[in-house]
Parts: C-alpha cells; sequence; structure tokens
C-alpha cells in the first residue's frame, strides 16, 4: 500500500517510515500539519496515518477538512492522550481509527493493514438495502429515499455492518471486532456513541427508524415488516 505518515517528530517518523518499508509499504512523509494536509488531499494514499499534535493544522483539522473534501482514504489517528473524550473528538472528526502513543509497531502494523482492507472492499460493485435505506458501495452513497446521507468513514463502515448483517442482533463487541477490529470492552461506550450519530444521520426526520436497540445484547438494523 502506499501510505501518508504525518507526524512532526522527525526521529520517530524515520523510525516508523523504516519499519513499514521494511512491511513492505510505500510511505511518504510529511512533518507540518499543512504539508500534510497538501499530501493527504492529493487522493494518491491508501491509508493516512495523522499524529494529532502538529504545528500549523493540527491532525483533527486535517481529518475534519478531508471530510469536508468528501476524501474517504482511511485515517489512522496517533496520539499521547488517551481519554475518551480525546477518542470521541477523533472520531468525531473523521478518523477511522486511533493509536496511542507509546505502542507496539506491531499494532500499527495491524492497525494500518485493517484500514487498507477496509479501503480496498468499500470498493466493491454492491448494493446494500435495508427498507428504503440504500448504500452504493462502489460509489461510496448512502440514501434514505431521495435523501442523500453523509457520513463519516466509521459510520459508514459501521452502516454497512448493520447492513450486511441486516436483522441479526449485533453485541458491541462483535461490532468493535469487525468495524473497529479490536475488541477491548474499554471501548464500548465509541460503539454507543456511533451509533447515537448514525441514528440521526439515517432515522431523524424520516417515517420510521431503522436502527434498534437489543436490550442486553447490542444494535441491529431492520426495515418495518
Amino acid at each position: 500500500m502506499r501510505l501518508l505518515l504525518v507526524e512532526d517528530d522527525k526521529s520517530l517518523a524515520d523510525a516508523i517510515r523504516r519499519g513499514l518499508v521494511q512491511e513492505g509499504h510505500v510511505v511518504d512523509v510529511a512533518h507540518s500539519g499543512e504539508e500534510g494536509f497538501n499530501l493527504a488531499a492529493s487522493g494518491l494514499h491508501d491509508v493516512v496515518i495523522l499524529d494529532v499534535m502538529l504545528p500549523g493544522k493540527s491532525g483533527t483539522d486535517i481529518a475534519q477538512a478531508l471530510r469536508r473534501n468528501n476524501s474517504h482514504v482511511p485515517v489512522l489517528m496517533l496520539t499521547a492522550r488517551d481519554t475518551l473524550p480525546d477518542r470521541l473528538a477523533g472520531f468525531d472528526a473523521g478518523a477511522d481509527d486511533y493509536l496511542t502513543k507509546p505502542f507496539a509497531f506491531q499494532e500499527l502494523v495491524a492497525r494500518v493493514r485493517a484500514l487498507g482492507r477496509r479501503g480496498t472492499a468499500a470498493l466493491e460493485d454492491e448494493t446494500l438495502v435495508v427498507g428504503d435505506l440504500v448504500m452504493d458501495t462502489r460509489a461510496h452513497e448512502v440514501r434514505r429515499g431521495d435523501t442523500v446521507i453523509d457520513l463519516t468513514p466509521r459510520e459508514y463502515a459501521l452502516l454497512e455492518f448493520l447492513m450486511r448483517n441486516a436483522g441479526q442482533a449485533l453485541s458491541r463487541t462483535m461490532i468493535l471486532d469487525r468495524v473497529w477490529e479490536y475488541g477491548f470492552d474499554s471501548f464500548a461506550n465509541v460503539v454507543d456513541a456511533t451509533i447515537l450519530r448514525l441514528r440521526k444521520a439515517i432515522d431523524d426526520g424520516f417515517d420510521y427508524p431503522l436502527i434498534q436497540t437489543v436490550r442486553g445484547v447490542g444494535y441491529r438494523i431492520k426495515a418495518p415488516s
């Protein structure tokens, strides 16, 4: 894969770049937010790895700008901040995954690989339908009736997982494992927060809700019978 690493710590950036190159990736590196955004907006990369604290534009600023420009490139945030509000802020900005410093390099490799697979899978030519909700995975577009639904990449991935398993009750652990690709219980609140945003996007203002809470289990998406 071709990766973009945006990290202002040059020694750390060089170490990460060398490790990723040894894993077989092509890696471009930027050391400032402005340079990082310009490279990320080029559309040439399969995954963008963003440090949160950068000179100029922050990693959060870059992620938000990419999503405003309708870029669907998977984004992995790197940060020393480890509180739930910090993680949620990163996800709200449009990040797909979040890795806290210091981290094991093999975990970074695994997260990058998972995001790359997800980005490739999103290009499959397939249409998913639940009631009047339609997901075109080739165009990366979601519609409910005549309304186009704007989603972050994480919300899109969660909705796709729900729609591919329409009618089935999916636990938070299962969702974490398949959508975030790690099953840590401490991240269960992240699932709930993303479901809340997804409900606002696809259910609020429409004739009937599609996303249902299954008490004691998790969530499912289902059209009225």
